[in-house]
């Protein structure tokens, strides 16, 4: 297929004979991708306060699985569904088996926290304390803090016949407590929310190089006669309650999706409970209590030692110790957008030529912002369009669109306002955007739009000339600065012409799937990408050379896993680069000899998905938003650019390659599903060094 030739959107799928065995279980898969984050906390060869970022990320990442993979199995399996897993588990056989392994990483995350992480900050004067632990004048500066500060913002909610048992929050850290009324000697039972508007680490004392703090739980406990006056207070237990936040929207043609959203949104804090996480040791009597009230089973208790919610332990990674963590990386202006000693717009820069980022190492300010705020300001430019699907709290690209819109250019927004976790602040930038006089579009019923692409239109000595940029990660300078992720900037005209015909789709009734340099989910991205396996299949059948390369954050369909076990089977060389979930199991005699799977998990989260055939010498190479899964490639407004310069295809190729080398420090997927954790170079830090020397 040349560059110009346009992308088939349909393919029929092949029949097999492939085993009954062939898949690996996704929640299990994904849980196993959580203990690489959980193994890189234990890692002792890291700066201290990196690794208790990871503890930090382990947490954070474990209430979302719970929130919303959890709950998805639950929710079918109280509707009666019957359906098994690809790899053939029943709904309660994949909640038996996640519940154990959860366990197990549970018991790991705070065994490392608390028997080598929390020593080790001690011995940096970073310390953890307990309320007992505290000396008589600390102890009389935190009384005066919780009288003053703490105080007045609880509100302890009895639990009796007059009183029902309150509702419990999702995530938020609770004490229930046990009273007693000396004049009946009837014991009472009392429930206090731990405030999440308060610091959750009290600094007790601070010099130089010392730090010291006491949990707010803690406090409160020290405290709780003062909130239950005339009454013995005999017992109280930490306990933290997670909830379905796995919205289904309803979404009607001709209802206005912002408020069927909101509304969804305002339901979602009352979801059931699909965990109860109970610090140790908790009184029976009092789980029963809490189990009944919340309607969860003895299987949803996580017994947690020592301290609950590890996930705020990022406040201590903003400690200003820079000898505990990593040193201080400032991403490189990319060499072509350099401005030099001369200006240079980034117009003239893509008449010259594409230019291929990859961020962090390139610096997402001087480089997309750059590009979106220039069009903002040039006079030229008569038309903005671009999708954003997760931006930054104080975002320069919303500003600049807002700008751009005032000065009376045209902005067309596609803000994905059902991005999950998201939304809220979605909503907020949408109506900024209509507040300017932006034209915002709230994406196609029934699909999310996860594309990440940005359209310039530009008036040149009166000819129309049309600028691209097409990613794979968000328009987010935050996350830009952490996540692994590629982007393309572009003058070419039919990138240009697609583009348009994109957002036409997107904007309007268009439905076109057919394009010249894009496939497109959820009509083209599946069928085009099985074409495309299939030839490298035929092409090694043929005594060709042949050979694939995927790079993504999961691979999940079964469409596209059978058809790379068939190219194995013909002899395909295949590497997967897969930073999470895998459902593929690589390296099964006659099944999948040819695959090799590897992740890297590090400094930065490798975001970005490129897929690359060698197409007997002529190779294709693509990046895009889409990952290998159903809601990706199903439910979703995904876009991958076939890369057409020769000179992105090689960097592309130098990125990438040396992660599949030997001797890189990864973890390897074996044929038994287990992960095996291999030693050698730091992929991210050669690569961080390669671009600092190329931008000079």
């Amino acid at each position: 297929m040349r560059h110009d030739d346009q992308v088939p959107s349909e393919s029929a799928s092949p029949t097999s004979d492939l085993p009954a065995d062939r898949y690996l279980n996704r929640e299990l898969s994904w849980l196993d991708f959580n203990a690489r984050v959980l193994e890189l906390a234990e890692d002792d060869s890291l700066p201290l306060l990196e690794r208790v970022e990871f503890l930090a990320i382990f947490a954070s990442n474990l209430d979302e699985f719970f929130m919303v993979r959890i709950a998805g199995l639950k929710r079918r399996q109280s509707t009666g569904l019957t359906v098994r897993s690809p790899d053939g588990l029943t709904i309660r056989e994949q909640l038996e088996r996640v519940t154990t392994r959860t366990q197990e990483l549970v018991q790991r995350h705070s065994d490392v926290f608390n028997k080598d992480v929390l020593p080790r900050l001690e011995e940096t004067g970073i310390r953890i304390v307990h309320w007992e632990d505290l000396q008589d004048d600390a102890a009389r500066r935190l009384r005066d803090y919780f009288r003053d500060q703490v105080f007045p913002v609880l509100t302890p909610l009895a639990v009796d016949p007059a009183h029902p048992f309150p509702y419990i929050s999702g995530l938020s850290l609770n004490l229930a407590v046990s009273v007693r009324d000396p004049d009946t000697n009837a014991p009472r039972f009392a429930r206090l929310k731990v405030p999440n508007n308060v610091p959750r680490f009290v600094r007790v004392a601070s010099q130089d190089d010392t730090a010291t703090f006491l949990p707010l739980e803690d406090l409160i406990a020290a405290h709780l006669a003062q909130l239950f006056p005339g009454l013995e207070v005999l017992d109280h237990h930490f306990f933290r309650v997670t909830r379905n936040a796995d919205m289904e929207v309803e979404e009607d043609r001709d209802e206005d999706l912002l408020q069927a959203l909101e509304r969804e949104l305002a339901r979602r804090r009352f979801g059931p409970a699909v965990r109860l996480e109970v610090g140790e040791p908790m009184d029976p009597r009092i789980l029963e209590v809490l189990m009944s009230e919340l309607e969860v089973s003895p299987s949803d208790v996580v017994h947690v030692p020592g301290l609950l919610d590890l996930a705020s332990l990022l406040a201590l990674y903003d400690l200003d110790r820079p000898e505990l963590k990593d040193e201080p990386f400032v991403p490189a202006t990319h060499p072509r957008l350099s401005e030099g000693e001369t200006p240079k717009s980034v117009f003239a820069t893509l008449r010259e030529g594409d230019v291929l980022l990859h961020h962090p190492y390139h610096s997402f300010a001087t480089s997309v912002q750059r590009f979106i705020e220039q069009a903002a300001a040039d006079p030229n430019v008569l038309a903005i369009k671009q999708t954003l699907y997760r931006t930054s709290g104080d975002s320069p690209i919303v500003n600049a669109l807002i700008e751009a819109a005032e000065a009376g250019k045209q902005v067309v927004v596609l803000v994905e306002i059902k991005a999950r976790f998201d939304e809220e602040a979605n909503i907020t930038w949408a109506r900024s955007l209509e507040r300017a006089g932006c034209h915002v579009v709230y994406g196609l019923v029934g699909l999310k739009t996860h594309c990440k692409t940005a359209l310039v239109v530009r008036r040149e000595q009166g000819v129309i000339r049309r600028y691209c940029h097409i990613g794979t990660g968000n328009y987010n300078p935050k996350t830009a600065r952490i996540y692994e992720d590629l982007g393309i900037l572009t003058a070419d005209p039919r990138v240009g012409a697609d583009l348009t015909d994109l957002f036409n789709t997107l904007t309007g009734y268009s439905r076109q799937t057919n394009y010249r340099t894009l496939m497109v989910a959820p009509h083209g991205i599946r069928n085009g990408l099985l074409e495309k396996i299939r030839r490298e299949a035929r092409h090694a059948a043929e005594g060709r050379p042949s050979g694939i390369r995927i790079k993504a954050n999961s691979i999940v369909d079964e469409r596209l896993i059978d058809a790379l076990y068939e190219a194995s089977r013909a002899g395909v060389p295949v590497e997967l680069f897969v930073r999470g979930i895998c459902a593929l199991r690589p390296g099964v005699p006659g099944l999948s000899e040819t695959i090799r799977v590897r992740s890297i998990v590090g400094r930065f989260l490798e975001h970005s998905r490129v897929i690359s055939f060698h197409n007997s010498g002529d190779p294709e190479w693509w990046i895009g938003s889409a990952d290998l899964m159903h809601r990706n490639l199903d439910r979703r407004v995904e876009v991958l650019l076939r890369v057409c310069d020769e000179t992105l295809r090689t960097q592309l190729e130098e990125s990438l390659s040396p992660a599949m080398a030997p001797g890189v420090r990864s973890w390897e997927l074996r044929s038994d599903g287990q992960w095996e954790r291999l030693e050698g170079r730091d992929y991210q830090a050669e690569l961080m060094r390669r671009i600092h020397e190329l931008a000079g």
